[in-house]
């Protein structure tokens, strides 16, 4: 069979597998688990992977890893998809809505896990093929996406990319329409970093703050003037965006609280400053607070690098795109954050943005409660990730071939 007839033949068993696929995206959907909590989901897909003769790796408490194809493989892809969904309540009104209050997979974490799933076992339809060609599949179910430090670092440290010669994934894009898959070389997310101060002082009455160290009034000052500085001392090439998601101070308006703190994301496209960010923030932190005589102490817990694609891997994408009949659009790098990057920094790998939008539809905003995919979405991610390890071999083929000249 060659190599074309065998995208075709995956490709089909996809298209079979499709309502099977949409099924388990919705029972995911319905049932969402915070990070590290992914029991069920992880149960779920233990038990699709294991009926289809698929062997199965379950790790500690949630996610897992599958193998299938050549046993000892001269080239091994692995495909990999993230389990947990968000707090955050679900507003989108379908009968397959969450029924856990306050979670919901308002990231697409559901399409990813049946998009993986798909793959996989439509490509174990077709082992045969693999085993001739000496391809080696590895599944990884990853947990804990949403959270610092990410799951990618767990499966890392329990060996799940032992031998893996490349490594792929997907990401819901509600701005792309469905059918359609966002490429690009090179950097696509930015590097996120989660900061809190905290702030201490003495409070006191508000019609006296001048015998107070007015702490409200410097925790404003953080917030405002933290990221300007830093506007200031970073090199602008480096579009970084310091936002905060919490501020808290107080509990009565008469009242100067003794302590209070603000917590937010920093995020930065260039990897070298992400390095090397730490102290300048340090500084920037004492500085701003100085005036105030408030004691300010920063937590700073370094994230993810930037997801950055190899560019033989998204030459991969690319045929896998056309060969299963989807159509290829450049996209943007983006400032969210995805822990996708740490296995890009062992192995060469791609993320491709999936698109998720009803052409002529509405587009959503991932991280919402309201986030609604084209359902078609599913299948075309399980193609995408089936072609990529059948079109990854070709490149790896030839180079080996080069290489033995």
């Amino acid at each position: 069979m060659t190599t074309n007839a065998l995208l075709d033949a995956v490709c089909a068993s996809v298209e079979t597998l499709a309502p099977h696929l949409l099924e388990v995206q919705r029972d995911i959907h319905a049932h969402p688990e915070l990070s590290r909590g992914e029991l069920r989901t992880t149960a779920l897909v233990e038990r699709r992977l294991r009926e289809a003769g698929i062997a199965v790796t379950t790790l500690p408490v949630s996610g897992l890893v599958a193998d299938l194809g050549a046993e000892q493989p001269a080239y091994r892809v692995a495909l990999r998809a993230d389990l947990d969904a968000l707090p955050v309540s679900e507003r989108t009104g379908l009968t397959w809505s969450s029924t856990t209050e306050g979670i919901c997979h308002a990231c697409g974490h559901d399409v990813h896990v049946a998009a993986v799933l798909g793959a996989g076992l439509a490509l174990k339809e077709h082992e045969d093929g693999l085993r001739e060609r000496g391809i080696g599949v590895r599944l990884l179910f990853q947990p804990a996406e949403e959270v610092i430090p990410g799951g990618a670092v767990d499966l890392i440290a329990a060996g799940a990319l032992d031998g893996v010669d490349a490594v792929f994934a997907v990401h819901c894009d509600p701005t792309i329409d469905a059918g359609s898959v966002g490429l690009r070389e090179g950097p696509i997310t930015a590097a996120a970093d989660r900061v809190t101060v905290h702030l201490n002082g003495r409070g006191g009455h508000t019609s006296r703050p001048h015998l107070t160290e007015d702490l409200t009034f410097a925790l404003a000052k953080v917030v405002t003037e933290l990221p300007a500085v830093l506007s200031r001392r970073l090199d602008p090439r480096t579009a970084f965006a310091l936002v905060w998601g919490e501020v808290h101070a107080g509990q009565a308006a008469n009242v100067i609280p003794p302590s209070g703190t603000a917590a937010g994301t920093l995020r930065m496209l260039d990897a070298t400053a992400w390095t090397t960010i730490g102290p300048l923030l340090s500084e920037a932190v004492q500085h701003v607070v100085a005036p105030y005589a408030v004691m300010a102490v920063l937590e700073h817990v370094q994230g993810v690098p930037p997801v950055v694609n190899d560019v033989a891997a998204i030459d991969v994408l690319r045929q896998a795109t056309e060969g299963s009949g989807m159509s290829a659009v450049g996209t943007p790098q983006s400032l969210g954050g995805e822990d996708f990057a740490w296995y890009l920094r062992r192995v060469p790998g791609a993320m491709a943005r999936l698109g998720t939008r009803t052409p002529g539809g509405r587009t959503y905003d991932l991280h919402q409660g309201d986030l609604v995919v084209d359902e078609t979405s599913v299948a075309h991610g399980a193609r995408l990730l089936a072609g990529a390890v059948v079109a990854g071999v070709v490149k790896s083929s030839a180079e080996r071939t080069v290489a033995d000249r």
